[in-house]
């Protein structure tokens, strides 16, 4: 398995999520994201939402990272575009 996947290509109109090893960088889940799955706006991918106030589309807990049920060691991390 990659360091980051693409779970989920497209969550409503702005979101996406990825499955990412606990230390993936937000730059290196953004590249990854922006050369898979682009978003098909001008700036692409930008935001990844590691804490419920990162979310400018909304906050709260389901914006949070949840723990891979298959992997300890990853997380389901949602991008923002």
């Amino acid at each position: 398995m990659d360091r980051v996947e693409i779970t989920q290509s497209m969550i409503g109109l702005c979101h996406m999520q990825v499955c990412a090893v606990v230390d993936a960088t937000d730059e290196e889940i953004l590249t990854i994201c922006n050369s898979q799955n682009p978003s098909g706006t001008s700036m692409g991918w930008v935001s990844v939402l590691r804490n419920p106030e990162d979310g400018f589309f909304g906050k709260g807990d389901d914006l949070k990272p949840k723990q891979c049920q298959d992997d300890p060691n990853r997380l389901h991390i949602l991008v923002a575009c």
